[in-house]
């Protein structure tokens, strides 16, 4: 029997193991390269689009795509009923849309993780803590747009506070849940018993073995801040006209569904083709990094 050097680790294997899985994933390596193509044409979009999406001219209003009509060439998925280029648009709704993501997923995930572990690792803290996570889960996204409208008024602003206010309990949840955990293994007790402080202990002790988990939730969570906002965009709550973002865009092409479908139709498709690939990746982390979901 040979003996494992330092220079032999033996979670190595299982490392690579976990990245071959991954790669062996057709769906998700397709959904993860259209998320980073998605991203791509929003940080691109004033070099991409090709007019200006600002830009009305009613006597091209309604126009239909290239594909289903020799329309105009410089329209390529046409217009919308003030004849401002669809394509345009879209790039930059998309750009709105991620960012409104991808801020509300970020300070309420922060501020959730935080709360989590201070509740796993301050026992005295534990309850106020998750009686305060249960109010907030009793109060749906929706609601939380309204009043949040109603006080800083109708806009993004509104959007991305009540988003970020409806993330923070769901991660605080699934933090203690991991960091409970991690406070039952001996290391826990081994850093205490050396003297290490408790910021020590809090974040390279416990943060750095709960993270994995919540990464993971927070991709899965990032598409549903994404539905959500694009729901309370459609409903008048999110970005006013004549700000690009996908959910208005959509409901400002309900009224023209029958006339000009493509107004409506195409925001639609790339905030699902955004969802989806956001819950395909996440899916496919969490059975890459959850151990209990790893197929031999």
């Amino acid at each position: 029997m040979t003996a494992v050097t330092a220079n032999e680790p033996v979670v190595t294997p299982r490392r690579f193991g976990n990245l071959r899985r991954l790669f062996r994933d057709k769906l998700a390596i397709t959904a993860a390269v259209l998320l980073v193509l998605l991203i791509l044409a929003a940080l691109l979009a004033p070099w991409l689009a090709p007019n200006d999406p600002y830009l009305t001219n009613t006597r091209l209003r309604m126009l239909p795509p290239v594909w289903e009509a020799r329309g105009r060439w410089e329209f390529l998925m046409g217009t919308d009923g003030l004849g401002r280029c669809m394509l345009s648009r879209l790039l930059y709704g998309l750009r709105a849309t991620l960012m409104m993501g991808v801020v509300a997923t970020a300070i309420g995930g922060s501020i959730g993780l935080l709360l989590g572990l201070f509740a796993a690792f301050y026992r005295r803290l534990d309850g106020l803590i998750m009686h305060l996570s249960d109010i907030l889960l009793s109060f749906p996204a929706i609601l939380l747009g309204l009043s949040f409208a109603a006080v800083v008024g109708p806009g993004m602003t509104a959007v991305v506070i009540s988003l970020a206010v409806a993330t923070i309990p769901t991660v605080v949840r699934v933090t203690r849940a991991s960091a409970l955990v991690v406070m039952g293994q001996d290391f826990i007790e081994a850093g205490r018993s050396i003297g290490l402080n408790d910021r020590t202990l809090l974040v390279r002790y416990l943060a750095l073995n709960c993270i994995s988990s919540v990464f993971v939730y927070m991709t899965l969570r990032f598409g549903q801040v994404i539905l959500l906002g694009s729901a309370l965009s459609f409903l008048g709550l999110g970005a006013q006209p004549p700000v690009a973002e996908l959910g208005t865009m959509a409901s400002a092409g309900r009224n023209e569904l029958f006339l000009a479908p493509h107004i409506a139709v195409m925001p639609s498709l790339v905030i699902v083709v955004l969802v989806l690939c956001a819950n395909v990746l996440g899916d496919a982390l969490r059975d890459m990094l959850d151990p209990r979901l790893r197929h031999t």
